[in-house]
């Protein structure tokens, strides 16, 4: 018994020493790079292949209006831009995390492809939103999946950050670690797309008939939240650092005046 207990131990020690084993942070930014290019490259391939209107059709049907034919494609070029400013603000988030990342790990390389497993899912999203008839069941359906895929591609970069702050001084850089200048910022902004999308996905439950108006407000309303964030963060902190030296300056006051009080004022 002694000795299965001995080999558990030992086997335990093993698999966290495993995950816990440096990784190139250099292969793992350049490896990312790769993947996020080559997902926003389907997606404009997806865009440019099947929703560019036909001359003839251009010319029968719209009377020669290249506006009007263009309009008719409105909501697939919606989904489309809506889907590229998901993948580019991901990519910025990530960017953003591995420049206060010091050294990787094992374990943060397989949370980072997990994380790409899902962002290469971005495109499937557009083509669920861009091709169903709008309202539909269907298209309720495709939108939440929209949201559960964009939910796991932030997750798990939000489990990067915090992978990371579990060795905080060995692998972050000290303006991202705990009290840091940009650790509430870092915090506020890898948690922005996982809230965002699982409220997104619980607001289309609840409210079904709105669920396209909701989708596409959450991905145009992300990167005025990413300005709004760091102007909300800043003032935070200032309010909490004024708040914490106004009462740092009373409890001096008071040491003062205690100080300056004779012995039998102080007993008395």
């Amino acid at each position: 018994g002694q000795r299965d207990e001995e080999e558990e131990h030992h086997s335990l020690e093993t698999f966290t020493f495993y995950l816990s084993e440096p990784l190139s942070k250099e292969r793992v930014e350049a490896f990312s790079d790769g993947v996020y290019a080559i997902v926003a490259t389907l997606l404009i391939l997806d865009i440019c292949e099947d929703n560019v209107p036909d001359p003839r059709e251009v010319e029968e049907k719209f009377h020669s209006s290249l506006l009007e034919a263009l309009s008719e494609y409105g909501p697939n070029y919606l989904a489309y831009f809506g889907s590229f400013v998901t993948i580019g603000l991901l990519w910025f988030v990530h960017h953003s995390l591995f420049l206060y990342v010091t050294k990787a790990t094992r374990l943060m390389g397989l949370l980072n492809i997990l994380s790409l497993a899902f962002i290469g899912g971005l495109p499937l999203a557009y083509q669920l939103t861009s091709e169903f008839a709008e309202k539909s069941h269907n298209e309720i359906e495709a939108i939440q999946v929209s949201c559960v895929i964009t939910f796991f591609a932030s997750i798990f970069q939000f489990a990067i950050w915090t992978t990371a702050l579990l060795n905080e001084r060995e692998t972050l850089h000290p303006f991202a670690r705990y009290g840091g200048k940009e650790h509430a910022f870092m915090f506020a902004k890898l948690a922005l797309y996982p809230c965002v999308s699982l409220g997104a996905f619980f607001l289309t439950c609840l409210l079904s008939e709105f669920s396209t108006a909701i989708f596409h407000l959450m991905q145009i309303v992300i990167p005025f939240a990413f300005l709004a964030l760091r102007i909300f963060v800043r003032i935070s902190l200032t309010v909490v650092k004024t708040m914490m030296s106004l009462s740092r300056r009373k409890v001096v006051l008071l040491e003062e005046e205690e100080a300056c009080l004779a012995p039998t004022e102080t007993l008395s």
